[in-house]
This record gives C-alpha cells, sequence and structure tokens, in this order.
C-alpha cells in the first residue's frame, strides 16, 4: 500500500469555477481507484486547490490490482460436443474464458445444459491502470466554459495545462494530458517563490512543500487565514470598527490567492453620502474589497483589500495607495451617475423603456411593464378579497416604475444595482417608502439563501415580474431542458415558492392563483404548474430539509398550496417516527393496493339490490365506528392547519386497523359485504390522505 498523490497544473482558473471542480476531481479520482480495484471503499482522501492547480491526495492505494474472477456461460453442451468430443465451439469458449478445454464445466439451467468456466483476469500494475485511466477522468470534469490552446490538438480544458505531478508513494505516474507528462515537480508563488519547479519526494510531504514556497493549499485553512487576517487589521484600525460579513465574498478571495494577506484602505468620508448599496457594491462586486463598518452597522470610510502576496511596510504602503486611487476613480464615476441620472425623473423615464428589449419576441420593457402592473394589479384584488389589506396605488406605481431604472447610468455602470437603484431614487424623487421598497426588493429572492420581499406590496411585484418572465418563456417554448436554463427560470420560481412560503404577511394565494393571473392559455397554465410542483419539491428537500419520501406524501395530497404543503410535511416528519403513525402508513399502502385492485376489476360500485339482511364483521364494524369517531376532530385539526394533532388523531386508529385487517377478507364473493368493506377502506384513504398519502411513507419491513 502506498499513498497517491494527483495535482494539475494550470493557468488562473476563475475563482467560481474552482470549489465544483475540486470536489469533481477527488470523486472522480476516488471512484476511479475503487473501480479498478486499488482501494477499497471509504479510503481516506483529500483534495486541494489555489487558482492555479488542482490536487487530490489518496491513502492506501494497492500497488497492483486484486485478480478478478468471473463466472463465464458458454454454449449449450449438446452444440458444443459431438460424441463426447469438444468441437470448435467449445474451443472458442475455452479461449475466451482463458483456460483449457478440460477445465470447462456443465451446468444445468432451466434451458438445458451449458458449458461453463471460472475465468480469472490478472490484476495490473497500479502504475499502469492510473496512467492509463486518470487522463479519462481529467477530460469528463465539467467546467461552465472550455478552451483550446494547441494547434490541430483534441484536449479541451477550462485552461492550458502547465504541469503535472502524480506519485504513488516515491513512484512516478506517467499521467499524460494537454501535452504534458507528470513528473514529481510542483511550482509554488508565481512571484514569492519564483515560479521554479520544486521536487515532491513522497506524497505526504506536498502540502509543506507548497508552504514553503508561499502557497496554502489546503482551501479552508486559506480561509481561516484570510478571515483572521481581516480580523487583526481591522482590529489595528480602530476601536469599534468591524469588517462587515461576507460569506460569498470570503469565497471568492479564497479562490483568488495562494498566499493571502490583508491590507487596510481608506477613502474621502465625503463619499458616504452616496447610499451605501452604492457604495458597498463598487467595493465587493468591482474591487473585491470588503466594507468596513462601526459599531451601529454604518458603513465607515475604511475597506479591506486581500491580496495575493506578501508585502514589507513599504511595499504595503504602495499597495495602499494604489488600491486607494482605483476605488476613488470608482466612486466618483458613481457619485456623478447618481448626479447625473437625478435630472430625468422615474416618471419620465417609462417612455424611454420602449427602446428597452426584454425579449425579441416578448417585446420591450415597456410591454413587460405592462403586463406586470395588470397580474400585480390582479393578485392585489385576489388578496384583498381575502382580507390582506394592499396599498393598490402604491403597488401601482411601484409596478410602473420597476424597470425604469434599467435607463439609468448608474445601473448601467453598475448592473448589479438594478432595482435597488430604482427603489432608492424613488425614495429621493418624492414617492412613499412602500414604493421604493417594492422596487427595491422586485427582484428577490434571488436564491434559496436570500431574503424575500419585506412587504406585501413588495411581494405582489415580485410574483408578477417572476411569473410574467415563466409564461412568456413557457408560451415560445423556451423552458428549462435538462440542466439548461439560459432565463434562470428555475431561479424565477424558486423565487415564486418562496415567497409564498416565507413572505409577512402571509400572502393568501397559491400557485394556481399566481400562474391564472399571467396566463389565459390553459395549455400554458398546466406546463407552468407542473413546472411550479417541481420547484415545491425542490424547495421542501434543499431548503427545508425534508426526506424525499415525505415531499412525494405530502405533494401527492396537494402541490397548490405553497404554505399548506410546508406545515404539512412538517407535522408528518415530526409523527413519523411513531410506531403507531408508521403502523397505519404501512396499512394506507395496503388499503391503496386493495383499492387498485377492485377498480382494475371493475367491482368498486355496488349495483344489485339492497339485501334485507347483511352479515358484517365485528372488526369491520369497530373500524367503521372508530373512523366516525374521530372524523369531526380530525376535520376541525385539518381545518385549522393542526396537522401534527390531526397526524396522531390518525395514529389512534392503529388497533382497529389492526384488527380489520387480521380478521376480515375485504374481497369476498358477496357483492354487497365488498362493497361495503370497499367503501369504508375508500372513505379511510380519502379522507386521511388529504395531508398526506401515507402510502408514500417509507417504513421499516
Amino acid at each position: 500500500m502506498a499513498e497517491f498523490l494527483f495535482e494539475i497544473g494550470l493557468e488562473e482558473v476563475p475563482a467560481r469555477m474552482i470549489a465544483g471542480a475540486q470536489a469533481e476531481l477527488q470523486r472522480r479520482v476516488v471512484a476511479m481507484l475503487e473501480r479498478e480495484r486499488l482501494v477499497v471503499a471509504g479510503v481516506a482522501s483529500k483534495s486541494f486547490s489555489t487558482p492555479r492547480r488542482m490536487a487530490v491526495w489518496v491513502g492506501e492505494v494497492a500497488a497492483r490490482q486484486q485478480d478478478a474472477s468471473e463466472e463465464m456461460l458458454g454454449p449449450a453442451v449438446k452444440i458444443a460436443y459431438k460424441d463426447g468430443v469438444p468441437g470448435p465451439a467449445a474451443m472458442a469458449f475455452a479461449r475466451k474464458a482463458g483456460v483449457e478445454v478440460g477445465a470447462l464445466q456443465t451446468v444445468t439451467t432451466a434451458k438445458g445444459d451449458y458449458l461453463a468456466a471460472t475465468s480469472v483476469k490478472a490484476g495490473r500494475g497500479a502504475v499502469e491502470v492510473i496512467a492509463e485511466e486518470l487522463p479519462k477522468e481529467l477530460a469528463g470534469i465539467y467546467w461552465a466554459k472550455n478552451m483550446t490552446w494547441r494547434a490541430g490538438r483534441p484536449e479541451r480544458f477550462v485552461r492550458p495545462v502547465r504541469w503535472l505531478l502524480a506519485l504513488l508513494g516515491d513512484v512516478v505516474v506517467p499521467v499524460e494530458f494537454g501535452g504534458k507528462t507528470a513528473g514529481r515537480t510542483t511550482r509554488g508563488h508565481r512571484v514569492l517563490a519564483g515560479d521554479e519547479a520544486i521536487p515532491i519526494g513522497f506524497p505526504d510531504e506536498y502540502e509543506q512543500t507548497l508552504l514553503d514556497a508561499f502557497v496554502v493549499a489546503d482551501v479552508e485553512a486559506r480561509r481561516q487565514t484570510i478571515r483572521k487576517a481581516l480580523d487583526r487589521v481591522t482590529r489595528a484600525a480602530g476601536a469599534g470598527l468591524r469588517w462587515r460579513e461576507d460569506h460569498a465574498l470570503v469565497d471568492t478571495v479564497t479562490h483568488l490567492t495562494e498566499w493571502p494577506s490583508v491590507v487596510l484602505g481608506s477613502f474621502e468620508p465625503e463619499y458616504l453620502k452616496l447610499p451605501e448599496e452604492v457604495l458597498v457594491t463598487v467595493m465587493r462586486d468591482h474591487q473585491k474589497y470588503f466594507a468596513v463598518e462601526d459599531t451601529a452597522g454604518k458603513l465607515a470610510p475604511h475597506f479591506l483589500a486581500v491580496l495575493n502576496t506578501q508585502a514589507d511596510s513599504a511595499g504595503e504602503a504602495v499597495i495602499r495607495h494604489g488600491n486607494e486611487r482605483v476605488l476613488r476613480a470608482r466612486f466618483n464615476d458613481a457619485r456623478f451617475f447618481w448626479e447625473f441620472d437625478q435630472r430625468v425623473p422615474l416618471m419620465q423615464r417609462v417612455a424611454l423603456l420602449e427602446k428597452v428589449t426584454f425579449q425579441k419576441d416578448l417585446g420591450s420593457y415597456a410591454a413587460k411593464t405592462e403586463r406586470v402592473s395588470a397580474v400585480a394589479a390582479s393578485l392585489a384584488r385576489l388578496v384583498a378579497g381575502r382580507g390582506l389589506n394592499v396599498d393598490e396605488g402604491a403597488l401601482g406605481n411601484a409596478a410602473r416604475l420597476a424597470k425604469t431604472d434599467l435607463t439609468t447610468e448608474l445601473v448601467k455602470e453598475f448592473t448589479e444595482l438594478q432595482g435597488q437603484v430604482g427603489g432608492l431614487y424613488a425614495r429621493t424623487q418624492g414617492f412613499s417608502a412602500v414604493v421604493g421598497d417594492a422596487i427595491y426588493d422586485q427582484y428577490l429572492p434571488k436564491s434559496m439563501e436570500d431574503r424575500v420581499p419585506r412587504t406585501a406590496e413588495g411581494a405582489l411585484l415580485a410574483l408578477a415580474d417572476k411569473v410574467d418572465t415563466i409564461v412568456g418563456m413557457f408560451g415560445l417554448g423556451l423552458e428549462p431542458t435538462g440542466s439548461k436554463d439560459p432565463f434562470a427560470l428555475r431561479r424565477a420560481a424558486n423565487g415564486i415558492v418562496k415567497i409564498l412560503a416565507e413572505g409577512e404577511p402571509a400572502l393568501p394565494l397559491t400557485l394556481g392563483d399566481v400562474v391564472d393571473a399571467a396566463s389565459p392559455d390553459e395549455a400554458i397554465r398546466m406546463r407552468v404548474e407542473v413546472f411550479f410542483a417541481e420547484r415545491l419539491e425542490f424547495y421542501l428537500r434543499d431548503a427545508k430539509g425534508q426526506v424525499y419520501d415525505v415531499v412525494k406524501a405530502v405533494l401527492s395530497a396537494g402541490a397548490n398550496d405553497v404554505r399548506d404543503a410546508v406545515a404539512r410535511a412538517e407535522a408528518v416528519t415530526a409523527v413519523r417516527g411513531s410506531e403507531d403513525f408508521a403502523a397505519v402508513s404501512a396499512a394506507f399502502k395496503r388499503m391503496k393496493n386493495i383499492l387498485a385492485q377492485a377498480a382494475e376489476k371493475g367491482i368498486l360500485d355496488y349495483r344489485g339490490d339492497l339485501p334485507k339482511q347483511a352479515s358484517v364483521d365485528p372488526a369491520q364494524t369497530a373500524l367503521s365506528a372508530a373512523t366516525t369517531q374521530v372524523w369531526e376532530s380530525y376535520h376541525k385539526f385539518a381545518e385549522d392547519r393542526e396537522y401534527v394533532s390531526a397526524l396522531q388523531l390518525i395514529a389512534t386508529l392503529r388497533p382497529q386497523i389492526d384488527l380489520f385487517f387480521e380478521k376480515v377478507m375485504v374481497m369476498v364473493d358477496d357483492p354487497y359485504v365488498r362493497w361495503t368493506r370497499l367503501s369504508l377502506l375508500h372513505s379511510l384513504v380519502d379522507n386521511f390522505t388529504k395531508i398526506a398519502d401515507f402510502s408514500e411513507i417509507v417504513t421499516a419491513g
């Protein structure tokens, strides 16, 4: 057994692509070694990455594959032998199995006697296997964008390959990829270590060798180094200052650096007159700087830049000055655009939307504004009729002005601020906070981790905007397929589900209500509703952490009311550990199977004359009486969405259900008795599965 190390050196890879590719490379390498019988399942492994490299370490790799035996079935004996002498078929089978003819065996099958043999495939050396198989795994890694860099060569990869390192113990594995053959050398920091080849003796020397060459290869160690440096530099800047927490930016700079350090810069306090959103966007999205705030959470005139180098005090001063100069220029641009845009009020910009294309077949943003306004108004009337007060005038103004900031210079320069700029401009131009907040929040949530709009008006505007896009694209046949979703319709649908599930105040709307408000076409509505059901399933599983069988059971009982589906899923999860509930769930599966069989035979209904007297089994009577007894309380609990209580009530029927299936034969010959029993089961299934289809719950045994 020996440790295995593989590293691929590249030109700098975009930060957003590194984490996924690093994880995929580790999975592929370990899976390949398992498939080739070189490691056992669960073998220890670790991955590394920097902007210039990805690497995988695997412990306890065998020097050779284990021999593999395979049982092979050959031709029929009557064909393989003639008069007891092996014929051509027997000879050919023996050659294929790699054994002597005399070693062939005879086995008896349902079709007669056949020849059989045990073929032993000799294991190959690990170096040979890895060199042959690893390039295939590298070529299979998914990248959002690939490139070619050698004329006439077929390989495509995210960036040109600059070196390969592959060691099994102290033996070099000659892996070939991208015009390079693996050796035993790596590279350190391009500047601090001179970018010269550095030899690695054994795989376990990898991390320390790179540390000596100014490279922190462990991603988590690099992340913690950055966070500690941010803390240390901020504390030194002044009492009470702190850097504004930003997990996504920490991840980005982690994947942008190999040897990180942090420098504190400053800017003139006069820039703080600009909205924080503008300043933070400039720092975060354009310069990858961290904002600094005071104890009250207000922005301070400082920033933190994460460097990919190590400098002395003089060098640090030069770097700080350069970053301050760049940021000052960006802030000046933002201030100019902010002041310039104010010359044309938002109301006057509505007409300009005629010249801004939303989608070539769906027209301009002016046309989209009209559609969104109509959908928002329709939804507002619907929720008002169901008891939720909405400022319909403010919502109308917000819908009319929502896209006008697309014509502003500030959004053209800083596209990340669309929506937010419109909301800020609306406030400065005399519109109410309701209008400004609705415009500001119209694109929320942008992900499952993002917040939902703060107001009912903002939520309705966001719903209208998202569903208009979805319905329009579906109408053009541009719905998502497979992993392709060029118009981000899944994200829009996820946002709709999240708003309906988490918005405060809660909107009394279903997914069907939202779709109906946007589309008069029945065929489109049906396709969109199926799409929304898929997104609700995604929300329950990924955002709420519900297991697959609970989600399936709940959505089988209804996928239209999002909040109701969430409440039902949480209730099923809360009670599924109960022994009684598990038993009842298993019984419901049996009930559904019996009813399905009866439906296939066409015997669910009774069409004969009512008998004067019919014998009813006491167990049937007991189950019917117990069911009738819980009906009223069950329906009251379900109506009030007290689903845990309702499910606990169902579980109390376990003794009667168990007795029924122990004593009663449902599919008897007497059509009337059979009908009464099928009717009882149908009533149980029909009423109780309004919360969830319990037959979908996976139970032990």
